[in-house]
């Protein structure tokens, strides 16, 4: 894993000033310990005119593996298919990233006491990543760099194999920078982007990372067209850090177009106490997922499950909820993610509950398409906003799973209303809700479906709206609620 940072000078200004501004002599070649591997610094080239600092990063492969082995945290990415042979060790990567702030500590903060002024003033910089990976191709890599000053943004497509053009070309590019910028602030870019372009982090993303984005983006980020992108892929798409740093993000825009501190906007105070003869504060609106769980626990305690299946479970949410209701004496989430499931556990503080509580809920790693014995015996499942990430041909094998060989007395489905879509200000005409959803149906379409699907396999099906029911469009949510039909009931009863 390699990157080179190399800048021009004159006899008066030269360029060797990069030794002084990196905190590394361009006479020595300097080894670190990463918490993965072996950081050098060397120079390959150090005049007046032109000096060219190289970072390379030596992974150890086997303690990658070792690290996160069995513990939820600190895996390579794609550990599960190929844990000692993948790209980590060649490709930038939040591995590289990690480095670069371990090795350049004082220069991604713009400290440099040898020469305070050329450590504040933009250099000519040319910086070249061999090897990085992107998912989204060279287009996003443009579309992450450009808006940030740089005048040459060179990203070349590698190919998957040079004898065979054919084949086209890899997820990985060659990258090289061109620019006029502060050392600081290339090297805060790198920091927060080699990670986002990867898509993946080699370590578990704690609150803490909300910090650590935020400095490395201060002047950037705030105003950056790929904000949500960016913050969104630095924090490992979890949701509610997401949400935090967007909304700090908001903040620090606000105070800079109105040339005022984030304190002077961020200055909200708590409400005084009401008197004794005030009428009520008016309610917290309800979040749409909230209404949606209520509407789905509503469903189970209806049809009097006791034990339910969570179906697509992902980080737990509806599980926690289910948990909180001593009616429901078994809770298994299901997900074909293991880092999903592995959010859950620590959501649901799996190791931390006491032995009974513990008795109560299971999480396990399943296929939905694929039938599975494990899932047989159950009272109820749900599968609450799931169908709609299969792509339609899945959904056939996904209905016999569930309802042909699981075969729960209840099944309860939610899925969006896409009639309803045009209620929602911020998303565009003709997009759906979810980058990752590759069908929303209306309310005619969904009924089509279940119906056939309950006729299919012997169940009786009634609907519920979730969320305001607009007499035009319908609800955002529609709920379907499949039970066992009396007469297939009988038939169980007589071939048990």
């Amino acid at each position: 894993m390699f990157l080179t940072i190399s800048t021009t000078g004159t006899p008066e200004r030269p360029a060797t000033d990069l030794g002084f501004l990196l905190h590394k002599h361009p006479d020595k070649a300097q080894t670190f310990s990463t918490s993965h591997g072996t950081a050098h610094v060397l120079y390959p080239e150090a005049s007046a005119e032109r000096c060219t600092a190289a970072l390379l990063l030596e992974v150890d492969a086997v303690a990658l593996v070792r690290r996160g082995k069995n513990k939820g945290r600190g895996g390579a990415p794609d550990a599960a298919l190929a844990q000692y042979v993948n790209d980590r060790p060649y490709a930038a990567s939040s591995l590289l990233a990690v480095a670069l702030s371990t090795v350049f500590k004082s220069a991604l903060r713009g400290v440099c006491k040898a020469l305070p002024e050329r450590a504040a003033e933009p250099l000519p910089l040319r910086i070249e990543v061999p090897a990085l990976p992107a998912r989204g191709g060279a287009d996003l890599v443009r579309g992450l760099f450009v808006p940030l000053g740089w005048t040459t943004v060179d990203v070349r497509p590698v190919a998957l194999d040079e004898t065979f053009p054919a084949w086209g070309e890899s997820r990985y590019v060659q990258l090289v920078l061109e620019g006029e910028l502060r050392l600081a602030d290339a090297l805060r870019q790198l920091y927060v982007l080699l990670p986002v372009l990867d898509d993946a982090k080699h370590y578990w993303v704690a609150p803490d990372e909300v910090e650590k984005l935020l400095r490395a983006g201060e002047g950037w980020l705030a105003d950056h067209p790929e904000r949500q992108l960016i913050t969104s892929r630095y924090l490992n798409r979890r949701w509610g850090l997401t949400r935090e740093a967007t909304e700090r993000l908001e903040l620090v825009r606000l105070a800079e177009a109105d040339d005022i501190g984030v304190e002077a906007i961020d200055n909200a105070v708590e409400d005084p106490a009401p008197e004794a003869d005030d009428t009520p504060a008016e309610k917290k609106t309800v979040s749409l997922a909230e209404q949606r769980r209520e509407a789905i626990l509503s469903a189970l305690r209806d049809a009097g499950a006791g034990s339910v299946l969570d179906l697509g479970c992902g980080q737990g949410q509806l599980v926690q909820a289910l948990l909180k209701d001593v009616r429901f004496t078994k809770v298994v989430g299901v997900d074909v993610s293991v880092r999903a499931l592995t959010v859950a556990a620590r959501r649901l503080k799996v190791e931390r509950m006491s032995e009974r509580q513990a008795d109560r809920v299971a999480l396990m790693q399943s296929s939905l398409t694929y039938t599975d014995k494990r899932l047989k015996g159950y009272d109820a499942a749900v599968l609450s906003e799931v169908i709609e990430h299969l792509d339609l041909p899945r959904l056939p094998a996904l209905e016999y799973a569930v309802f042909g060989t699981a075969r729960p007395a209840t099944v309860v489905v939610t899925t969006p209303n896409v009639e309803y879509n045009v209620r929602w200000e911020t998303l565009p005409a003709g997009h759906v809700r979810h980058r990752d959803h590759r069908f929303e149906w209306t309310r005619a379409q969904f009924r089509a479906w279940a119906d056939k699907v309950a006729l299919r396999h012997g169940y009786a099906v009634r609907y519920v709206p979730v969320g305001p029911d607009d007499p035009e469009v319908g609800p955002p949510t529609q709920l379907a609620v499949f039970t066992v039909a009396a007469t297939e009931t009988k038939k169980e009863e007589k071939a048990a």
